[in-house]
């Protein structure tokens, strides 16, 4: 039994009910008065509704109460009622939304809760429970002559406008109702205040039975992460039946004697300025945002007029707590320059944090974001230290022995497991004796089944859940990193948010494979729609994985969200598994398989049929392909297509095809012309410097301009981001048989421009140069606006203005040198090394070396040989020499800088190299110069591990600029 001399919560309802302080309760509605009420009335009625129970006929004390409500207050009054009559409240969960869903749930709840009591409205009982058989439920509206005896203030649900004047209590005066407090104790519910229900992956929820002196160590942790200061209110917008509102809200609140403001959360979500004005509106110091959230109302920052933004005013705002999915930075940095411009002061306000069910929501935290992880460059922030009560390790994956701390971030393959301990840990499921066996290690350590690395400053890395890692040939992704790039890609037809990535077998023995469910955003019956939305999903998955994902659209409806904003894996896993998707799965197939047979051409001859072949070994394909569908959508990869042409060659017995033919013919169709001319010698190639990456979209066309090694593969991947915009690239002359390099500066800017002014003669212009480009696109851009032409953006892509210098450091060596770290056929640190052991060498004994010295298998792929490295490093050590007596000069009327960590010879860091050298540009841009920092370095910055985030950070700056 427990000890009366313990504190309980019922302490803390006592104890609030003496101070000023109360919840302000927003119904649903735009236009809704909240209803105001103090913790003192809250009391009186949470006893009045526990008198109510005590004399229901179903009510049994001792036991739990499934307090099921749609409006927080409700939830709030009978989770105080239930504890008030002596039982255990369980707070659940909104439903699922079908039939069979449902039904398997209240079997479940049933048997794990031993036949709870469901306290709900009667409003809710026809669309809740009206398939239900097995659970006891009662409106709390049945029985109304206990409720007008007492004269009850809160009878009947919040009306739309929030004015009901006969369920309003009187603001005045103090309460003179003292309930009894009488509480039967079940010796199966010791100590246990609260039964929390976890989201289990086939609808089996746990319960989690959280104590009083656990909620109390934990709200005493919270309070030395996060402030609830005396002079603000906190407001919530999550459901009761998160752990987050209760705990770290609702019981909080009372906890620090502060007012709490509740809001339905269809309110928040819909208008997300509509949160930045009741914090201002009711001065809120502390409120909660998840990383999902935020995106939604950065995105309406960026569109939102000062007349839309004017009256908020964030000088009491404090924290906005963050959880549930990883923080991403530049999100954080722009939002807290936003809240900052509304007057928020702290540089500090979101503040990342972990948290579970088991230990009462957050319990580490990370409060030094987003400035720490800015600085470490990282995409998504820590998730900090732990606050007093709870401690945490990471042991490997198949042992007990806790890996040391490391000054790495985590990655996939080296993370272990997070494990907890401490009095803020839950101690059991209840009714559960199995899971909770399971949930522990044998020296007490809680498993949370999250992978995890922490570093030497003690800061929480998280990588993933466990069971979630997806497996492909050995490389384990995680799925919310794939998520994130379909997200990215702003794929038409896909439901933003609507997106889950799991693992899936046919069979126990079929390699594991990507699968891929979206929520569609276009009719059933648009097959165009669906084609296109399948080949852009392939294609971006792809581009992060290497390999081709199964995917299944489904209608809006089938997937449902949690409070949070999040989709559960699992639960969509389970349900393809289950069959409750082969409806779906059928018309899909249907629609794809009409498709095709509508759509696709075969191969005509023996060259085609080869071809094809060869196509479908180098990604690894086993579908239907179309000849004439561009080679560059299927998703392929500057690797694979280089691979590809390799492949060709040996197969035709070709001794090199120039991949000018390959990028030129951009389908199967006209490839194999190309190669059956080539193979009898009828092939011309007149040069021509436009290379046409994607050929499709009505938008403005982007117009990239090639680095110092000359090279237009490097474009590959961002150019399939763009399905709605073509994009073309300059490639240099000096690649093909018989080309001679550009003499000069003159005359390779001439050359460019003549040819984009063929393609695209009148504006508005979009041009970007990666590195050396810049300032190709910079001199031609120049060109552009002098004739009156209008360049709406211009960028530049990790290069100063001032490249003279730097130029006349590198010679022909460096070029090789620098051409073999890009393809990656040897190390940064051993091209910095090779270079001087080279240097006053032959030139082909330069090479000989070099291939020595390199990735054997990669070299192979990639079909570098000696001629063709020395034809490659001929055309960039021209273009190196061109840079040589280059002064910038003249400016253009706006310019976007992209920058990332710099050469190790160029600059130190990327404060040195963004304050020092690229602040420069400021001498040549008259009226608008802005800066963008991205991820990666010099050489992977659109490679295809920070693409994803580039593209998306581009697509900004461009709508930005009109475009």
């Amino acid at each position: 039994m427990r000890s009366l001399s313990e504190p309980d919560i019922l302490s803390l309802l006592n104890q609030s009910s003496t101070s000023t302080a109360g919840i302000i309760a927003y119904p649903e509605g735009s236009n809704a008065s909240p209803l105001q009420i103090s913790y003192s009335q809250l009391r009186d009625w949470a006893s009045q509704k526990a008198a109510w129970l005590l004399e229901h006929n179903e009510y049994h004390p001792g036991g739990v109460t499934l307090v099921h409500f749609k409006h927080h207050l409700d939830n709030i009054v009978w989770f105080w009622a239930s504890i008030l009559a002596g039982s255990v409240p369980a707070l659940s969960p909104p439903l699922v939304n079908t039939s069979e869903g449902r039904q398997a749930h209240f079997k479940h709840l049933h048997t794990i809760l031993e036949d709870p009591l469901v306290l709900t409205r009667s409003e809710l009982l026809p669309s809740e429970f009206g398939e239900n058989d097995v659970l006891r439920v009662i409106a709390v509206e049945s029985d109304r002559h206990v409720d007008s005896k007492q004269g009850s203030p809160i009878n009947q649900p919040l009306s739309s406008s929030g004015e009901d004047s006969s369920n309003r209590p009187s603001t005045s005066g103090s309460s003179n109702w003292n309930f009894p407090v009488s509480q039967p104790v079940n010796p199966q519910l010791e100590d246990v205040a609260v039964l929390m229900l976890t989201s289990g992956s086939s609808g089996h929820a746990k319960a989690v039975g959280l104590t009083h002196k656990q909620i109390f160590d934990a709200l005493r942790g919270k309070l030395t992460a996060i402030e609830a200061s005396q002079d603000g209110a906190v407001l919530n917008w999550i459901g009761l039946d998160h752990v987050a509102s209760l705990t770290e809200v609702h019981l909080l609140a009372m906890y620090a004697g502060v007012t709490q403001v509740q809001v339905q959360a269809v309110e928040v979500l819909g208008d997300p300025l509509h949160f930045l004005r009741l914090l201002s509106t009711h001065n809120v110091s502390m409120s909660f945002a998840p990383d999902f959230f935020l995106r939604k109302l950065l995105a309406k920052l960026d569109e939102a007029s000062s007349e839309e933004k004017q009256g908020i005013d964030l000088s009491r705002l404090k924290v906005l707590t963050s959880g549930g999915e990883l923080n991403n930075v530049d999100t954080g940095v722009r939002v807290t320059e936003y809240l900052q411009q509304l007057g928020a002061k702290p540089s500090n306000i979101i503040i990342p944090g972990f948290g579970m069910t088991e230990i009462c929501a957050g319990a580490i935290f990370n409060r030094k974001f987003p400035a720490i992880d800015r600085k470490a460059l990282r995409e998504s922030g820590v998730l900090g230290t732990p606050v007093p009560g709870i401690e945490m390790r990471v042991t490997p994956l198949d042992t007990t022995r806790e890996i040391p701390s490391n000054d790495l971030s985590p990655t996939t393959n080296d993370a272990g497991l997070l494990e907890l301990r401490g009095p803020i840990v839950f101690s059991r499921y209840f009714n559960n004796d199995e899971a909770t066996q399971d949930a522990f290690t044998e020296d007490g350590w809680f498993k949370t089944g999250d992978l995890a690395t922490i570093d030497s400053q003690g800061q929480l890395h998280l990588a993933g859940r466990l069971k979630e890692l997806i497996n492909i040939n050995s490389v384990k992704y995680l799925p919310y990193e794939i998520e994130e790039a379909i997200e990215y890609a702003r794929i038409p037809g896909v439901a933003p948010s609507f997106v889950a990535c799991f693992s899936y077998k046919n069979t126990s023995t079929s390699p594991e494979k990507i699968f891929v469910v979206y929520q569609q955003d276009y009719e059933a019956d648009d097959t165009d729609a669906r084609i296109a939305a399948l080949h852009a999903i392939v294609r971006t998955v792809v581009l992060v994985t290497s390999s081709r994902p199964l995917v299944l659209p489904l209608p809006s409806g089938i997937l449902q969200k949690t409070t949070l904003g999040k989709l559960s894996r699992p639960k969509i896993s389970t349900a393809l598994t289950e069959g409750k998707y082969a409806e779906y799965l059928k018309r899909d197939r249907e629609a794809v398989d009409l498709y095709r047979k509508t759509h696709i051409s075969a191969p005509r001859n023996d060259t085609e049929t080869t071809l094809m072949s060869l196509f479908k070994d180098t990604l690894g394909l086993d579908i239907s392909m179309d000849i004439d569908m561009p080679i560059l959508d299927t998703g392929i990869s500057s690797v694979e297509l280089m691979k590809l042409k390799r492949s060709a060659e040996l197969t035709f017995e070709i001794k090199e095809i120039p991949m000018l033919i390959i990028l030129s013919h951009t389908t199967i169709r006209s490839l194999a012309k190309a190669i059956q001319k080539f193979k009898g010698d009828e092939y011309t190639s007149e040069y021509n410097p436009v290379v046409t990456l994607q050929p499709h979209g009505s938008k403005t066309p982007l117009w990239l301009f090639h680095p110092g090694v000359g090279e237009v593969l490097v474009f590959m991947t961002l150019a399939q981001y763009f399905p709605d915009r073509p994009v073309y690239a300059f490639r240099p002359r000096g690649f093909n048989p018989g080309e001679q390099t550009f003499k000069d500066r003159d005359e390779l800017i001439d050359t460019y421009y003549a040819a984009l002014r063929k393609k695209q003669p009148h504006g508005p212009y979009a041009l970007a140069g990666y590195s050396y480009g810049s300032v190709l696109a910079f001199e031609i851009s120049k060109q552009l606006e002098a004739i009156g032409e209008d360049v709406k953006f211009l960028a530049s892509l990790n290069l100063p203005p001032h490249i003279r210098d730097r130029m006349r450091k590198l010679d022909w060596t460096a070029g090789l040198v620098h051409i073999a770290f890009f393809c990656q056929i040897i190390t940064e640190d051993h091209a910095e090394a090779l270079g001087p052991v080279l240097r006053g060498l032959p030139k082909d004994e330069q090479i000989d070396r070099l291939l020595a010295q390199s990735d054997p298998v990669r070299t192979a792929e990639l079909g570098l040989t000696h001629d063709s490295i020395h034809t490659w490093v001929n055309v960039a050590f021209s273009l190196q020499t061109i840079g040589w007596n280059y002064d910038p000069s003249g400016s253009v009327s706006c310019m976007d800088v992209f920058f990332c960590q710099p050469l190790k010879d160029v600059a130190s860091s990327r404060e040195e190299y963004r304050y020092e050298k690229l602040n420069h540009w400021i001498d040549f841009v008259r009226d608008d110069l802005k800066y963008h920092e991205v991820g990666g370095e010099h050489y992977t910055m659109i490679g295809p591990e920070h693409v994803p985030k580039f593209q998306q950070t581009l697509k900004n700056v461009m709508a930005a600029r009109g475009l």
